[in-house]
C-alpha cells in the first residue's frame, strides 16, 4: 500500500508538472515567445494555450501596450554654437516580437540611445530660435528617424515628443531683453500706424465736408437760378396778364394805381414818425390845380407888367 500511494503520488506530481508546463494562460496585454529546443517556434497572444511539455519553453514574456522610454537629459550644440539641454519622450509598441527577442538585445535601450544620437544631430542644424520655434517640426523628424531603425526591431514609434529645452541663464537674460525691445518696437509701430490711420481718416472726412459743402453751395446756386426764372417767368405773365387787361378795359389802369396807393399809405401809417401828414388824393390834386394856377397868374401879371413899362 506504501509503494502504491508513493507511485501515486509521484504520477500525480508528474501530472502536475506536466499540466504546469504545457497550459499556458496569456494575458490579453501580453504576448509569449516559445522556443522549441532552443529555436524559436511561435508567439502565443492571448488566451488559453497547450504547448509541449520538455520540448517547448518560454522564452521571453512581453507586453503588447504602448510602452514610454525617456530620452536622457543631455547637452546639445546648436548650429549657432549654443550649448541647450534637451529630454524627451518615445512612445512605443511591440507589433513583430520574434523581431524584438531576436534582431536587438535591448529594444529600450536601442531606442533610448538612437533617440540621443538622433535629437543631437538634428539639433545640431538648426539655430536655436529654429530649435526653440520648431518643436514640432524637430518631434516629426525624430519619429521618423527612430521609426526607420525601429521597423527592423519589430517595434513602431508612436510619436516622439520633446519635453524641455534649457537654455543657459546668460542666453535666457539676452532672449529676454530682446523679446521685450521687440514688444516695444512693435507696440512703437502699432501706435504709428494707429497716428496715420487717425490722420487719413480726418483728411477724408474734411474732404467728404468739403465736397458735401460745395454741393450743397452748387444746389443752393441752382435753386436760386430756378427761383428766379420762375419769379421772371411769373412777372412776364404778369404783365401780359396786365397788359391785355388795360387793352380790354380802361379801368384797369386806374385799378392798378388805385392800389398802389393803398399800399403806399399802410406803409406810411406802419412809420412810427410824428413828423408825416397825410393828405386825401383829393386834396392833393386841388392843391396842384391851385399851384398850377398861381403860376399862370404870375406870369400873365408879370407880362402886364413889362408891356406898360415899355409903353
Amino acid at each position: 500500500m506504501e509503494g502504491f500511494a508513493a507511485t501515486v503520488v509521484v504520477i500525480c506530481a508528474l501530472i502536475a508538472l506536466v499540466l504546469k508546463l504545457g497550459v499556458k494562460i496569456v494575458s490579453q496585454s501580453e504576448i509569449m515567445i516559445i522556443e522549441r529546443l532552443g529555436k524559436f517556434h511561435k508567439v502565443l497572444d492571448g488566451g488559453f494555450h497547450v504547448i509541449v511539455p520538455f520540448f517547448d519553453s518560454v522564452r521571453a514574456k512581453m507586453s503588447v501596450r504602448e510602452q514610454l522610454v525617456d530620452i536622457t537629459k543631455q547637452q546639445v550644440i546648436t548650429k549657432d554654437n549654443v550649448n541647450i539641454m534637451v529630454d524627451g519622450i518615445v512612445f512605443l509598441k511591440i507589433v513583430n516580437g520574434k523581431m524584438a527577442l531576436y534582431n536587438v538585445e535591448d529594444y529600450r535601450k536601442a531606442i533610448s540611445n538612437l533617440a540621443m544620437t538622433t535629437l543631437r544631430s538634428a539639433i545640431g542644424e538648426m539655430s536655436l530660435d529654429q530649435t526653440l520655434s520648431s518643436r514640432d517640426q524637430l518631434n516629426s523628424k525624430l519619429q521618423v528617424a527612430l521609426g526607420d531603425a525601429a521597423d527592423n526591431w519589430g517595434v513602431k514609434i508612436m510619436r516622439v515628443e520633446i519635453s524641455e529645452i534649457s537654455v543657459p541663464k546668460g542666453i535666457e537674460d539676452a532672449m529676454n531683453m530682446q523679446m521685450k525691445a521687440e514688444r516695444e518696437k512693435r507696440a512703437i509701430e502699432l501706435k504709428a500706424e494707429a497716428e496715420k490711420a487717425a490722420l487719413i481718416r480726418t483728411a477724408e472726412a474734411q474732404k467728404q465736408e468739403k465736397v458735401l459743402e460745395a454741393e450743397a453751395i452748387e444746389r443752393m446756386a441752382d435753386a436760386k437760378k430756378y427761383e428766379q426764372i420762375a419769379l421772371a417767368v411769373g412777372q412776364k405773365h404778369a404783365m401780359d396778364n396786365i397788359n391785355m387787361a388795360m387793352a380790354a378795359s380802361k379801368f384797369a389802369a386806374e385799378y392798378l394805381l388805385a392800389q398802389s396807393r393803398v399800399n403806399a399809405f399802410n406803409e406810411l401809417a406802419k412809420s412810427a414818425s410824428k413828423d408825416k401828414v397825410i393828405i386825401p388824393y383829393e386834396t392833393s390834386e386841388i392843391i396842384g390845380s391851385l399851384s398850377v394856377l398861381s403860376e399862370f397868374l404870375g406870369k400873365a401879371g408879370n407880362k402886364n407888367l413889362i408891356t406898360e413899362n415899355n409903353q
